[in-house]
């Protein structure tokens, strides 16, 4: 049977949590004997359809083996885009549209798999209807109500929940643009805005199946106007390491912390760094991320470092599961609902408890004193008291420890994911 990944961008353009999760879900399940391809914008100054291949048992991907065929890629490239027209771009796109007519004559699906939308046209769905190949959703972020995908204010940086008769959405657009001026056009602003969902929402309603990453982004989906019937959490999975890695906690240390993740305002590090000022005795927080993406944030968060604080820079795999192993505990201090995680996840995985911000997915994923600790997004006051007491009290983090089961596998969420399919291929007539 073929499936056919349709996603935003893609790897080696593009290294981001959807695109490794499509990447990885590509090969496993090539390496279940599945045909696989993966259609993606291409954000290259060009116009044209590349198809590629790569290896389905590459260790890049997370495969838990080394067998396996090749997953089929499409690299559709319309040039270079800027965020206005890759934003306009949903409403029609035609060099997009033609692509991906010939993607579909080249690899003709039995169903096709939507990672992400963002920046291709709505058109492209108008050809699966015709065609009647059937598609499931997975709903990554919150893209398909928030034009932002983060539900994140372009005006204050705070989270919302989503629009509210587009009044705050029309003034996260005033604020993207950068001036006041753009008040002027805040009617077509909102009109805009307002097209955009009105034109996404069907798309919903006919999908096969609505996945969500975490109950928590299928209760919000749920409570805002997603079709209820279609939708079902399907978690995610971790790949861990081919080889255990043994714990191996620096001498002398104390508290070892590590921050793993993007080094981003919504992430929230400045509020642990900030929180460790105040906390005496042997810690130390190691921070570990690409430092070019934002080099201004970067450049404060060396600011507030003192110097119990290394920069680790931008890790792989073998180095984010060695950096693991040495931790004693995890920071995610996001100020953003989280989807899933998997820097949570995966210091699970590797028997590291996690201090969490009690908001979106992370809600799901830690349990407050068991396996982590849940804390007030954004108090510094209240990271700081929770710094110190594992300083204070070593012991507990040996109980946290105890407390921690291993999360799901990859290959456990593809086991759901393959008999989705099934059952949706079953139905098709």
């Amino acid at each position: 049977m073929r499936v056919l990944n349709l996603v935003h961008q893609y790897l080696p353009e593009f290294v981001g949590g959807v695109e490794l999760y499509t990447q990885s879900l590509a090969h496993e399940l090539v390496r279940r004997n599945w045909e696989v391809g993966v259609f993606y914008r291409s954000y290259r100054d060009a116009d044209a359809l590349t198809v590629g291949s790569e290896n389905g048992g590459s260790e890049s991907a997370g495969s838990e083996s080394g067998d396996g065929g090749n997953v089929v890629t499409f690299a559709a490239a319309a040039g270079a885009l800027a965020p206005t027209s890759r934003f306009l771009a949903t409403w029609w796109q035609p060099t997009l549209h033609a692509h991906w007519l010939a993607a579909l004559e080249q690899f003709p699906p039995d169903l096709v798999h939507v990672q992400h939308l963002m920046g291709l046209p709505v058109s492209l769905f108008d050809v699966l209807h015709t065609r009647r190949i059937p598609y499931v959703v997975t709903l990554h972020d919150y893209w398909w109500q928030c034009a932002n995908a983060n539900l994140l204010t372009n005006y204050d940086a705070t989270p919302c929940d989503g629009p509210q008769a587009y009044l705050n959405c029309t003034r996260c657009a005033v604020a993207r643009a950068g001036s006041t001026a753009a008040w002027g056009a805040a009617p077509l602003l909102w009109g805009v805005l307002a097209d955009r969902n009105r034109r996404l929402h069907p798309l919903l309603a006919s999908a096969a199946a609505l996945l969500t990453p975490s109950e928590f982004v299928r209760r919000w989906y749920a409570a805002h106007g997603a079709p209820v019937r279609h939708l079902q959490a399907v978690r995610l999975g971790v790949t861990p390491p081919p080889q255990p890695v043994a714990r191996r906690k620096p001498q002398g240390a104390g508290v070892n912390l590590l921050y793993l993740g993007g080094l981003a305002p919504n992430k929230g590090v400045h509020v642990v760094l900030e929180a460790l000022q105040g906390v005496t005795g042997a810690i130390r927080l190691a921070i570990a991320g690409d430092e070019t993406a934002n080099p201004a944030y970067v450049s404060t968060l060396r600011h507030l470092a003192d110097a119990r604080v290394v920069f680790l820079g931008r890790l792989t795999r073998t180095e984010i599961w060695q950096a693991l192993a040495a931790a004693d505990a995890v920071v995610v201090p996001s100020l953003w609902h989280e989807t899933f995680c998997f820097a949570a996840h995966e210091a699970l995985t590797a028997g590291a408890p996690v201090l969490a911000s009690a908001m979106g997915a992370l809600t799901d994923a830690i349990r407050d004193g068991v396996d982590g600790l849940l804390l007030a997004p954004g108090d510094v006051e209240v990271w700081r008291a929770a710094l110190q007491s594992l300083v204070d009290a070593p012991a507990r983090l040996a109980t946290l420890r105890a407390g921690i089961v291993a999360p799901r596998r990859l290959t456990e969420h593809v086991d759901q994911i393959e008999a989705i399919y099934h059952e949706i291929l079953a139905g098709v007539t």
